[in-house]
């Protein structure tokens, strides 16, 4: 049996690769996506884009590359002529603001390249309970399934 796919946003990536936080939420954040990633991640195949490594690389040289290295060895999916055209259709209907492009991108990498689920901490353009309906409408209406979308948290197993 094949194992379920996940797209691992920069967002985890940025969580899991961060020095702790004093803030009491982030730091849950963060040590929730280590305990996904310790726990979880082998129980899936993990996959991310080229926008979530170009993300990783922006900002300190040294958290960069420490993001860097946890996303050495997992697959990229292609950033496709139809996953940049359902991008522009997110953006299109204001699921994903015109400023949040790459947003749309995590999105539509996911939905084209049929992933299950898109983890990620961005709870503002991505994992919003809001938009996902709108999501799912886009989706069905070019032909795709929406993945699940959520956070770590959500996919931490029971």
């Amino acid at each position: 049996m094949d194992k379920p796919s996940v797209y691992f946003e920069t967002s985890c990536v940025s969580y899991l690769a961060a020095r702790p936080s004093r803030d009491v939420i982030v730091a849950a954040h963060q040590q929730i996506t280590i305990d996904w990633w310790e726990t979880r991640r082998q129980d899936f195949e993990v996959f991310i884009s080229q926008v979530v490594v170009d993300e990783a690389k922006l900002g300190d040289p040294e958290a960069a590359a420490r993001r860097l290295k946890i996303l050495d060895g997992i697959t990229c999916l292609q950033i496709s002529e139809g996953v940049a055209r359902f991008a522009e259709r997110l953006v299109y209907y204001k699921i994903v603001p015109e400023s949040e492009l790459r947003d749309a991108i995590h999105i539509s990498v996911s939905c084209v390249q049929g992933i299950n689920y898109l983890l990620t901490w961005n709870c503002k353009h991505i994992a919003n309970v809001e938009k996902y309906k709108q999501i799912e409408k886009i989706c069905a209406e070019f032909g795709y399934v929406s993945p699940i979308i959520g956070t770590p948290e959500e996919l931490l197993g029971g």
